[in-house]
């Protein structure tokens, strides 16, 4: 199984909702959403979930966004296909506490424990019982303490400052936590997808367009090709920007990559043929859509 972390900013949800309507998503994929408000796209996302009972987390203590401070809000939202999911941080007891006056047993909660100094929090916390699944870091220490239902998580994007920083290195290894998790005593694995844990709010003009493909080698490791912009001198002409890198993404695709291709990596090509530039925050939701449907491929054993 595979968990996917978005922090529920405007493009994640609109790629994980997209993604269910085009039936492009394995039920093995379980996406944890981290809401950061309550909005139109985020209320509509849930809703297609679970009219096609599809499954997700969602967490009720969120640590960035509007909803710190309005907890409350978020319990509405907690139905038959969702699962009720802390971050084990200083408010995690009275979450729990919280969920389980709404009658949601510890052995129904996703719980997400990547710092080893909560570690006895969580033996507090939950004792002999344990939670449905526990997104944990390989950490020795964190590993040993958890019972149950362990999915190996964490970040393995490798996020750089700047967009041209990129350049340096245009194709790295991403992954291979979908090789081995079983046979390091896990159920499952998670990542923050192409977004990586860095988070903040708003964004900017870039002097650089860079997005992100995931792919397979010829081994299975799941790889991330940087398709960046050339001409990285000034904020003007973004447009311009993108098709100098949508056009890189045509020729790696031409160059021995069409097992790769998705739903999103059709459009994308699309765009190099045709020019038409989408906007920075359609283009992060074309990539999510991709290592979605590139994961619920190879779940599937379509790969």
């Amino acid at each position: 199984m595979y968990f996917p972390y978005f922090r529920g900013r405007q493009y994640e949800l609109l790629a994980l909702k997209e993604a269910v309507q085009k039936n492009l998503l394995s039920n093995k994929v379980v996406p944890v959403i981290e809401p950061i408000r309550i909005s139109s796209t985020f209320k509509s996302t849930l809703q297609i979930y679970k009219e096609n009972s599809m499954r997700l987390g969602l967490i009720v203590n969120p640590q960035v966004g509007e909803l710190i401070d309005d907890l409350s809000s978020i319990y509405e939202f907690i139905t038959d296909n969702v699962l009720p999911s802390v971050i084990l941080n200083d408010d995690a007891e009275a979450a729990v506490s919280s969920l389980e006056e709404k009658a949601y047993t510890k052995d129904r909660l996703l719980v997400v424990l990547d710092n080893g100094d909560y570690v006895s929090d969580y033996k507090e916390i939950f004792g002999p019982k344990h939670p449905r699944f526990t997104l944990t870091t390989d950490e020795r220490r964190i590993r040993r303490a958890i019972s149950g239902s362990k999915v190996l998580f964490g970040d393995r994007f490798n996020r750089q400052p700047k967009n041209a920083d990129y350049l340096k290195n245009e194709d790295e290894m991403f992954s291979d936590d979908h090789i081995y998790y079983q046979d390091e005593g896990f159920i499952g694995f998670g990542d923050y997808s192409i977004i990586g844990n860095y988070y903040e709010e708003g964004g900017f003009s870039p002097r650089a367009v860079a997005f992100h493909i995931v792919y397979f080698d010829e081994e299975e490791v799941l790889r991330v090709h940087h398709f960046v912009s050339d001409s990285n001198f000034g904020i003007e002409d973004v447009a311009g920007k993108y098709y100098e890198a949508v056009t890189k993404l045509k020729r790696w695709f031409e160059d021995g990559h069409q097992s790769q291709k998705t739903k999103a990596l059709s459009i994308l090509l699309e765009h190099a043929d045709n020019g038409y530039y989408p906007g920075l925050p359609t283009l992060k939701k074309l990539s999510i859509m991709h290592h979605l449907e590139l994961m619920s491929k190879y779940l599937n054993g379509e790969m």
